[in-house]
């Protein structure tokens, strides 16, 4: 992500890191910084809020005494505690994350079904790194949050303060009244993140803001992703929001776009407007054409827990819990193992061999051989970002099936020794379009908290075809611990070869030859963004092919008949080198006519090179000689 500066911070590991650069620059930050104040109003105020204030008295973390058997890392609340109680916890755990960005803490909160805080006294906390937050009633309204749920800006020094890197943490399955705060932050639910910060399965009642004005400036923000959720009382505010991809919920509105929008199933969402010119970039579509949204662990009224997994639905649009019942089925605690850092993978594949299912709980889980998923229907849940690292070069996890295994909540980490692919799920052949294995919220990340070069050539390679991938972030770090064009090696981020596969929600970035290659026939995606790798250390040492210069961001093979894409960017950020390099092409695909893309934008953020077309020699060039503007997007409404 782009800059004009770093600045050291502070990590869990004690020792002081190169901040990663910003990605809006010099005249991008002019556009988007007027463009919110206009927007909201309001200018930057202090450089810490009230709430970063009061977390720096607040007390280290001590292990949960209330997670039971999902560990010392899991805060399980109960409406019976005492909110000063739960207060000071929650501020414990935020004061130790909210800068913690490669420290190897995780925590999952959960809250037991009922109601915290109140108008009068509301409960107000902040979700730093690592860090998830879920309700576990069975619809939303079973965990009510009287107050707000908050990530801020990070502010590094005066007119320094951004959302860039607020990446690694969630939240889900609660409803908030949003109430309580001061000042600027009256009465607002901010979640000011980037990649990997899903929202998913809310209910929110009030002014929800997807950027952080009110802790200084510049407020840029790169997200993001929000799914199954429903907005009442006020629009959402973009704000600074680069880009942001809503499916399957309820809107009151929507501010603004910055970039590049994109809705799918939303009731009152902005209409389609993508390269109008004037106009918001909003890609707008009326359903979603296949989806299921993802398992999570619940409380039944008998006081014993299961995971729901909700039922695939097609040409879909709102939320699936609204109304109060939702398709799908509940699986008993008992029929799962549940993990902790310590367990072998053998035991966890053992497990699984059995008939069980997989919960890890959180923690860093370094792997001395992949977790293999061998049966169908199986669920694996990770709590916490539980985050697995191969150590000898294997797989972290290997799913056999085609039909019905449902991943998610994992970060995936590169090891030391290179991996052919860090989780590859199904195999070539048959599958079930009416139970298809699903991949959400998975992050992949190729070096930045290692303190070793680490490599993998493919992160995920989804060879199971009718699957649905849900919300990925794999990045390969341009800042942190041992990076660098030899150092944190990675080739691709995802490989689809299944059939009529459909994604939601790709954001790939930094990869040394082809971001995305997808083989398979008929597949769809909705939404993808992309940053070119900043570093290659020349032309030669970054070509497709000796007559073909770069690699394109997305490239779909010649053999593909049929393909739908809508949604997608990619940016030119080249800022780690000296080189001018160029690549012919941001997107290439076969010149077919069912191979269609929808709102295509490249942005030029920076250095010299760049793209020679957008797509197949067509649109463009954008290039740091050629380009309308740093930050200003090129758009290509429609190919072929």
């Amino acid at each position: 992500m782009a800059a004009t500066g770093e600045h050291p911070v502070e990590t869990g590991g004690g020792a002081p890191r190169r901040r990663r650069r910003h990605r809006l620059i010099a005249c991008a930050a002019a556009i988007v910084a007027a463009a919110a104040a206009s927007l909201l109003g309001v200018g930057p105020t202090a450089l810490a809020s009230p709430m970063a204030a009061a977390l720096t008295t607040a007390s280290a973390v001590a292990p949960s005494t209330t997670g039971g058997q999902f560990g010392p890392n899991t805060y399980i609340f109960t409406p019976s505690m005492s909110q000063a109680s739960i207060q000071n916890t929650l501020d414990s755990i935020a004061n130790q994350q909210v800068s913690n960005q490669f420290g190897a803490q995780r925590y999952a909160v959960l809250f037991e079904p009922g109601t915290y805080g109140s108008a009068a006294d509301p409960l107000i906390f902040q979700v730093g790194y690592y860090t998830t937050v879920a309700g576990l009633g069975l619809i939303p309204g079973d965990v009510v949050i009287n107050g707000s749920i908050d990530v801020y800006n990070q502010c590094f020094a005066a007119n320094n303060c951004i959302a860039l890197d607020n990446f690694w943490r969630s939240m889900s399955n609660l409803t908030i009244n949003v109430a309580g705060g001061t000042g600027c932050q009256a009465a607002t639910d901010f979640w000011a993140v980037s990649q990997a910060a899903p929202m998913r399965r809310v209910d929110i009642n009030g002014l929800v803001s997807l950027m952080d004005y009110c802790n200084g400036s510049p407020d840029y923000a790169s997200g993001g992703f929000i799914a199954d959720s429903e907005f009442s009382g006020a629009s959402v505010t973009n704000g600074s929001q680069q880009q942001w991809v809503t499916r399957n919920s309820d809107l009151d509105g929507w501010s603004n776009g910055v970039w590049n929008q994109v809705f799918c199933g939303d009731p009152g969402a902005p209409a389609q407007s993508f390269g109008v010119a004037g106009a918001n970039p909003y890609t707008t579509l009326a359903t979603c054409p296949v989806t299921e949204e993802e398992p999570f662990l619940y409380t039944g009224s008998n006081g014993s827990d299961s995971v729901f997994v909700p039922a695939v639905q097609e040409n879909s649009a709102g939320p699936a819990w609204v109304g109060g019942k939702e398709a799908g089925r509940s699986i008993p605690l008992s029929k799962f193992f549940i993990a902790g850092p310590s367990t072998p993978a053998s035991a966890m594949t053992a497990a699984m061999a059995r008939g069980k299912n997989l919960i890890l709980t959180p923690g860093v889980y370094d792997l001395d051989q992949p977790i293999v998923v061998p049966h169908p229907d199986t669920v694996v849940l990770g709590l916490g970002m539980a985050t697995l690292v191969p150590q000898h070069g294997t797989a972290a996890m290997v799913v056999v099936a085609n039909r019905g295994v449902k991943v998610s909540g994992l970060i995936i980490d590169a090891g030391p020794v290179n991996s052919p692919v860090l989780l590859s799920v199904g195999t070539p052949g048959p599958a079930n379009a009416a139970d298809p294995d699903l991949i959400q919220d998975v992050f992949f990340r190729i070096g930045g908290a290692a303190t070793t070069p680490v490599s993998a050539t493919v992160s995920l390679r989804d060879n199971a075809s009718d699957s649905i991938i849900d919300d990925i972030w794999a990045w390969r770090a341009d800042h942190g611990n041992d990076v660098g064009w030899t150092v944190n090696r990675a080739d691709t981020g995802l490989e689809v070869t299944g059939n009529d596969v459909t994604a939601y929600g790709l954001a790939i970035e930094h990869y040394q030859k082809n971001e995305v290659i997808w083989s398979g026939q008929g597949g769809t995606d909705i939404f993808f963004q992309n940053e070119m790798p900043y570093d290659p250390p020349s032309q030669s040492a970054w070509m497709a092919s000796p007559s073909e210069d770069g690699y394109p961001s997305f490239l779909v093979t010649g053999n593909v008949k049929s393909f739908q894409g809508y949604g997608m960017g990619s940016y030119i950020v080249f800022i780690q080198t000296t080189a001018t390099v160029y690549a012919d092409e941001a997107f290439k695909a076969p010149d077919r006519p069912d191979v269609q893309f929808h709102d295509l934008l490249v942005v030029y953020l920076g250095n010299q090179g760049g793209d020679k077309s957008i797509i197949n020699g067509v649109g463009g060039p954008v290039t740091g000689t050629n380009n309308p503007g740093i930050g200003t997007p090129v758009d290509l409404v429609s190919y072929p």
